[in-house]
């Protein structure tokens, strides 16, 4: 990339011009991402020591709460920096990079997601077979996929800018670097890059969107032949905290990609990056821990375990 661009460096959109109102965002969003790392690195704790969790639910809630602490990483400090030292300048290559990683654990929290809702599948329409089908092989290599699949994605956004001329100007509107940002800086006509961008991203997430949501469409069939509401209830009550995740992330998705980035929806994109960005990691956890006995209740043995035996704990 270093011989197709004049540019050194790329200017960020700020999240504000008043200077109270930046302490603020910086005092707000620095606890966001404290709150991030501590709930999903509990989380992956707790499916890690406690034996009760080892199952395939919490092998991937494991993986998803890695996935967004990893996600979060790439985007929160950087911002925190800029609103500190109100320095949103970047250089290109940090840009480029940080664009590749915002995609990479974007595509594979899709698939990530799509498996998820496969192993719900299973729990709910052939809960005999549950053990045969999501034994921890094939769990293994659900996730191996996962990982090195959303490798993809980026590598072919990457390309798309490798015939590309960035010579100015190098501001973007967004505190973070993503691609359709980039096209719009771009000196040479982007819209060959721009069509292999909208074909590619149509198909693999028209692909993760198909495999999340049509487990759902079977298992609302299966729900809907149990003849006791209780039944029917105990049966949604799993798949509650997945698919509100699942909701969310679409839904930001959506607003983040496809609502024109103009200035008449300079503010609304504003929140959906935010909201996509710093606080989907940090309510993904919560909404699993709310919605979680098994969770609850490994959390709340652990602490008992460390109040009664603190230097047991420790050592442990």
């Amino acid at each position: 990339m270093k011989n197709q661009t004049s540019i050194t460096s790329v200017l960020l959109m700020s999240l504000s011009d008043n200077q109270k109102t930046i302490h603020v965002l910086f005092i707000f969003f620095l606890l966001i991402y404290l709150m991030t790392v501590f709930s999903n690195f509990l989380i992956i704790l707790l499916a890690v020591t406690c034996a009760h969790l080892h199952t395939p639910m919490y092998f991937f809630l494991g993986n998803l709460a890695f996935l967004d602490m990893s996600y979060s990483s790439v985007t929160a400090p950087r911002m925190l920096f800029a609103l500190s030292a109100q320095h949103w300048s970047i250089t290109f290559s940090e840009c480029i990079v940080q664009m590749f990683l915002v995609t990479y654990f974007a595509a594979a929290e899709a698939f990530l997601l799509s498996s998820m809702s496969y192993d719900r599948y299973v729990a709910i329409c052939r809960p005999l077979h549950y053990s045969q089908l999501m034994s921890w092989g094939t769990c293994t290599q659900m996730v191996a996929m996962v990982w090195s699949s959303a490798f993809l994605t980026p590598t072919i956004f990457t390309s798309c800018l490798r015939s590309l001329t960035f010579c100015g100007p190098n501001f973007i509107w967004n505190f973070f670097c993503d691609l359709p940002h980039l096209f719009q800086i771009s000196c040479t006509d982007p819209t060959i890059n721009f069509l292999v961008l909208l074909i590619v991203g149509a198909v693999l997430s028209s692909v993760a969107f198909i495999a999340t949501f049509y487990p759902y469409v079977r298992i609302f069939r299966a729900v809907l032949r149990i003849g006791t509401s209780d039944g029917k209830s105990k049966a949604f009550s799993t798949c509650t905290s997945h698919l509100t995740v699942v909701t969310i992330f679409y839904v930001s998705v959506t607003f983040i990609y496809f609502v024109p980035n103009t200035s008449n929806f300079v503010v609304l994109n504003k929140v959906a990056t935010v909201l996509y960005t710093v606080i989907i990691p940090l309510l993904n956890p919560l909404i699993y821990s709310l919605r979680s006995k098994d969770l609850k209740a490994a959390l709340q043995r652990a602490l008992h375990i460390h109040r009664l035996h603190p230097d047991t704990a420790t050592r442990r």
